[in-house]
């Protein structure tokens, strides 16, 4: 695969100068671990399901990167060839990014939610060599579903399954043969070890264009933003890192499975949610920081609260994906007795701006934060000029974390020629240089921290028979935050009810949570004199059909 990740030379120079961009990849990270602290505690992995509980010192997960990576190499993986992976917060997530990173591979994370629909245009536009995906997580059969797409994959050479029980299986293949034993093992490493500008992750936005968009990060794109973020949090090697959100997403791919080995820390891993063992686990593993979507902070407080438990080990719950009602900071804050942070990032830079420790505990229901050390924000107006302080605009970063583009996409990078990158997010600064986010120029519903493809999800229910209209709005959402809401203007004639729209996107293969989860029927849609509909007038009518 060649990646055109060309927003990286441009910026080398200055990134390297004033110290931002480190020149070191995992393989350094881990490498040191193993050298100084080899018995520490690396990784602790939880599986809900089967109950079944892995623990690898720094030693021990050293050795097994080293084994997969030469296991995979005897599949044909090798410098910048992608290898997709469909899992959740398991040890073979993390061990696997770690393998491929031995031998230049590039990792594509996968939500484990995504179907036919989303696989087959991310496998085919990433050119995936290997998919890893579970036997079965949560009752569906991703290995069933995924031997249906091979065929339409001209890249796709293997499918490996966790817990099959084939000649393909993830252990027979990969974990159990001590490949790092081979005559040919440390050629084998030494001869593809990637660089920090190498594409290390692919990892695709939810489609708010029409379909995905690859996003493209290298070694010194991902760790110069840890490092600060780690450094405002006052995060170090003692600490137990608990991650519970999907390390498919940025959130817990960078802060999760980097972090804590760039930290010399620990890590444990949930891979289904469960507040009642988050609090198990928090107790039982000395968890000191945590970093989730706002309706994991509202479970966490609530089996607190209830149950009539405590984790007083645990110092900081980051809050990111959406803003943190100032109530829930308020509950959160008295009942788990841990800071709570509110942050701000994206795919395409993770986390760009957070409070910080010693704030006052309102800024994290009233901001953002600020910019970390190496990011620069600036609210503009439509012509592009900048705004004062305290007056809503388009939202641009420039930072040492910026994405290095959308693969085989650069008419999209929205990246202009001074590295300023539009977000697409309306925004205002106040006068300290705290950010708040006052609205989304992008059409996006954000669900639980998950991003909605609206224009995706619209675009197949114009293919219903019965409907000549429709729109999806947010609504809002005590735990989630925002649902999706259909309003749709039916085909003269016709009837539609929203068993039916939940009935026709599922034969499509959509997400199911994708899916909106409220109709709206209307005659007309509110509308502009040029036709555009009125997203903001639907707002209001949905508002006012809830109420």
């Amino acid at each position: 695969m060649d990646f055109d990740a060309v927003l990286l030379p441009p910026r080398r120079a200055a990134m390297i100068a004033q110290g931002f961009w480190r020149d070191r990849t995992i393989n350094d990270d881990l490498d040191a671990c193993a050298a100084s602290c080899p018995d520490k505690l690396a990784l602790t992995a939880v599986s809900m399901e089967s109950g079944e509980v892995r623990r690898f010192t720094y030693r021990q997960m050293a050795t097994m990167a080293d084994r997969i990576a030469i296991g995979l190499s005897r599949l044909g993986v090798g410098r910048n060839d992608v290898v997709s992976m469909q899992l959740p917060n398991w040890w073979q997530f993390t061990l696997t990014y770690l393998a491929c990173s031995r031998i230049g591979a590039v990792i594509n994370p996968l939500m484990h939610i995504f179907r036919e629909r989303e696989l087959s245009f991310m496998l085919r536009h990433g050119a995936s060599k290997v998919v890893i995906v579970p036997k079965q997580f949560r009752g569906f059969d991703h290995e069933q579903m995924i031997a249906g797409l091979k065929p339409s994959l001209p890249d796709l050479q293997h499918v490996v399954v966790v817990g099959g029980a084939g000649a393909n299986s993830f252990e027979r293949l990969l974990s159990e043969p001590k490949w790092e034993d081979a005559p040919d093992a440390n050629e084998i490493l030494a001869r593809h070890r990637p660089g920090p500008d190498d594409i290390t992750q692919l990892i695709y936005t939810s489609g708010t264009t029409g379909e995905p968009k690859g996003v493209m990060h290298s070694a010194n794109t991902t760790m110069a933003n840890i490092i600060p973020y780690a450094e405002r949090l006052h995060l170090g090697e003692d600490d137990v890192v608990l991650m519970a959100s999907p390390m498919a997403h940025q959130t817990g791919f960078m802060y999760g499975l980097m972090m804590p080995i760039m930290l010399r820390a620990s890590l444990v891993l949930q891979d289904v949610w469960d507040a009642k063992k988050a609090i198990e686990l928090i107790q039982a593993e000395g968890v000191t920081f945590t970093m989730a979507s706002t309706p994991f902070l509202t479970d966490l407080a609530k089996g607190v609260g209830e149950g009539g438990l405590d984790v007083p080990t645990l110092r900081t719950f980051l809050c990111a994906g959406a803003p943190i009602p100032g109530p829930l900071v308020e509950h959160a804050r008295k009942t788990l007795g841990a800071k709570i942070v509110s942050a701000w990032g994206m795919t395409e830079n993770g986390a760009v701006t957070l409070i910080k420790i010693d704030d006052d505990d309102e800024r994290a229901f009233n901001t953002s934060g600020c910019p970390l050390p190496g990011a620069e924000i600036r609210v503009v107006d439509a012509e592009g000029k900048p705004l004062p302080r305290n007056v809503e605009g388009r939202l641009f970063v420039r930072s040492c974390s910026n994405f290095g583009g959308y693969l085989h996409r650069p008419q999209l990078n929205n990246t202009d020629a001074e590295g300023w990158f539009d977000t697409g997010d309306l925004a205002e600064v106040d006068d300290q240089g705290y950010v708040r986010i006052t609205g989304r120029s992008k059409d996006v519903i954000i669900r639980g921290g998950e991003n909605v493809p609206v224009v995706e999800i619209e675009t197949l229910l114009y293919k219903h028979p019965a409907i000549s209209q429709v729109a999806i709005v947010a609504y809002p959402d005590e735990r989630l935050g925002e649902r999706g809401c259909a309003v749709i203007v039916p085909k003269q004639g016709q009837a539609i009810d929203l068993t039916a729209v939940t009935d026709f996107l599922k034969a499509q293969k959509v997400a199911l949570q994708y899916i909106p989860e409220k109709l709206v029927v209307l005659n007309e849609m509110p509308a502009t004199p040029s036709g555009k509909i009125q997203k903001f007038k639907l707002r209001d009518i949905v508002k006012q059909a809830a109420g």
